[in-house]
C-alpha cells in the first residue's frame, strides 16, 4: 500500500515526486511508468534507421522524461503558453511555480541563458508583427538543447531511485474506484497497486488512454481545442534575426477567411524535424541540439479549433487526420509551399532541386491539400503570409511543410482549483495528457502543485 502512485514518467509525473519525497520524506511513494528508463530510451531513427518502424512503445514518446526527453528541452518561463493553470490559481501563484520548478531544473544541470528577457531587444519584432496582425507573445526561454536535457533528467531520476519505487516498462490498465474514492490501479501485466492517493499523469502519449478511463467512470472532462497543422522548415537564415534574439517566437494569427487561431510551436533553429509514433499514427515534430547544428530551422504551425455539442472525440479526429497522411505516405508528408499552392505534388526530383533539404530523410513527397482540410489548410498559407511580413523568405516556394503535426492533449479534465478530480475523491489529474498544461514548465508545476495539495492532507 503506497501513501502515494504517479501514473508517468514526464515532467507532470516526476515533479510531482520530487516534491512529495522533499515535504514527506517518510511517505511510501510509487511512479510507474510504460516505457524505459532514460539511458535505455532509443529510437530506431535516431540509431540510423531511415524509416519509422511504428514501435509498439514508441521510444521518443514513452520513457522517463516523456515526450519532452528527447526535444530540444525549451523551458517557456511564463504563465501566458503552455498550459491553463491560471485558471485554477492566481497569476502570481502561477508564475511562483513556475520560478521554483526552473530552480530545481537548474539544480540539475540546466543551462544558464535565457532568451527573450529585455522586451528592448525585440521591440522591432514585436512592432513588425503588429503590422502584419500578428500577436508576439511575451515568452522567456530557457533552452536546454536535447543532449543537456536527457541530463537533467537523469539526474532527476538517479535523485529519485533511491527514494521511491519506480517501476518501468509497465503500462496502467484500468483505474480501481470504489464509492467515489480511489483505491489504485492495475496493469496488463495483471499487477494491482493500492495507494491512498493517486496521480494521473500520462502525458500526450496517454491522453486517449486516460480518456477512455474517465469515461467509463464517469469523470467529467469537457472539449480543449483541436490542434492540427504542419511543420514548417527553411533557411535558418530566414528566421535568423529573430531566433538570435527570442530563440522561439511564439505568435499568433486570426486568418482572415474563417477567423481561426493559427500559432507557432515548439520552433527549433538549426535543428532538424523528427517522425514520432502516436499508437501506431506516425506524426511530425521538431528537434533542436545545444551543440549540434543543421542549416535549417522548423517550427510548427498549428490551427486551433474548439468543437461544439455533439462532438465529444477531438484526439480521435486529430488521429483521423494524422492517419490518412499515413495512408497516402507510409509515414510522413513533405511538400514545398510553391508546389502546394501550385496545386500539384512535390515529387522526390521537386525537392532535389530546392534550395534546402528535408532534415527528415524518410518524408515522402507528396499533396497535403489531400490530407488536411481546407479550412485548417487555408488558415495556414494566409499564416505563411503574414509570417513573410517579418521574416521574408518564409512563403518561399522552397519552404518546406510536413505533415501532419497534431498535439493530443485535447481532452480536458474537470478538476478542483486543487487539481483534484470531480467526483473522485484522492484522484488527482495534471499535465498535458489531462488537458491542463501543455508545455514542459507548466506540466512540472502542475506536479509540484498537486503534490502540496496532498502533503498537507492527512494521511488516512
Amino acid at each position: 500500500m503506497y501513501n502515494v502512485a504517479i501514473i508517468g514518467g514526464g515532467p507532470a509525473g516526476i515533479f510531482t515526486a520530487l516534491e512529495i519525497t522533499k515535504l514527506k520524506p517518510d511517505w511510501k511513494v510509487l511512479l510507474i511508468e510504460k516505457g524505459r528508463k532514460i539511458e535505455k530510451r532509443v529510437c530506431p531513427i535516431r540509431e540510423g534507421q531511415k524509416k519509422c518502424l511504428s514501435c509498439k512503445t514508441c521510444g521518443l514518446l514513452c520513457g522517463w522524461g516523456g515526450a519532452g526527453a528527447f526535444s530540444d528541452g525549451k523551458l517557456t518561463l511564463t504563465p501566458e503558453v503552455g498550459g491553463h493553470l491560471v485558471d485554477y490559481m492566481p497569476y502570481n501563484d502561477v508564475e511562483n511555480l513556475i520560478n521554483y520548478c526552473d530552480n530545481i531544473y537548474l539544480d540539475h544541470g540546466a543551462t544558464q541563458t535565457v532568451f527573450g528577457t529585455n522586451k528592448a531587444d525585440f521591440a522591432d519584432i514585436e512592432h513588425a508583427a503588429t503590422l502584419a496582425e500578428l500577436k508576439l507573445v511575451h515568452s522567456p526561454v530557457r533552452h536546454l538543447g536535447t543532449e543537456k536535457s536527457l541530463a537533467v533528467l537523469k539526474s532527476m531520476q538517479d535523485y529519485l531511485e533511491p527514494r521511491i519505487d519506480i517501476i518501468n516498462n509497465e503500462q496502467v490498465e484500468e483505474l480501481i474506484i470504489k464509492d467515489n474514492v480511489i483505491q489504485g490501479f492495475t496493469t496488463r501485466e495483471g499487477r494491482e497497486y493500492l495507494a491512498e492517493y493517486v496521480v494521473v499523469a500520462p502525458g500526450r502519449e496517454g491522453a486517449d488512454w486516460l480518456s477512455k478511463q474517465f469515461i467509463k467512470h464517469k469523470i467529467e472532462m469537457v472539449n480543449n481545442a483541436v490542434d492540427v497543422g504542419v511543420r514548417v522548415e527553411l533557411p535558418a537564415a530566414v528566421m535568423e534575426p529573430i531566433t538570435s534574439r527570442l530563440y522561439e517566437s511564439k505568435l499568433i494569427y486570426h486568418a482572415p477567411t474563417f477567423g481561426d487561431e493559427v500559432r507557432t510551436f515548439c520552433m527549433n533553429p538549426n535543428g532538424e524535424v523528427v517522425n514520432e509514433n502516436y499508437n501506431g499514427i506516425s506524426t511530425v515534430n521538431g528537434h533542436s541540439y545545444a551543440d549540434k547544428k543543421t542549416p535549417n530551422t522548423n517550427f510548427a504551425l498549428l490551427v486551433s479549433k474548439k468543437f461544439t455539442e455533439p462532438f465529444h472525440e477531438p484526439i480521435k479526429y486529430g488521429q483521423h487526420i494524422a492517419s490518412l497522411a499515413n495512408m497516402l505516405s507510409g509515414g510522413i508528408l513533405v511538400q514545398r509551399f510553391g508546389d502546394l499552392l501550385d496545386g500539384r505534388r512535390s515529387t522526390p526530383q521537386r525537392i532535389k532541386e530546392s534550395i534546402i533539404q528535408p532534415t527528415l530523410e524518410c518524408a515522402t513527397p507528396g499533396d497535403l491539400s489531400l490530407v488536411l482540410p481546407y479550412r485548417q489548410l487555408l488558415s495556414i498559407i494566409e499564416m505563411l503570409y503574414a509570417l513573410d511580413k517579418i521574416a521574408p523568405g518564409v512563403a518561399s516556394r522552397y519552404t518546406l511543410l510536413y505533415g501532419i503535426e497534431v498535439k493530443f492533449y485535447s481532452a480536458r479534465v474537470l478538476v478542483s482549483n486543487e487539481l483534484e478530480t470531480l467526483g473522485v475523491k484522492n484522484l488527482f489529474a495534471i499535465g498535458d495528457g489531462a488537458g491542463v498544461t501543455r508545455g514542459l514548465i507548466q506540466a512540472s508545476a502542475s506536479g509540484v502543485y498537486a503534490a502540496r495539495v496532498i502533503a498537507k492532507r492527512k494521511v488516512l
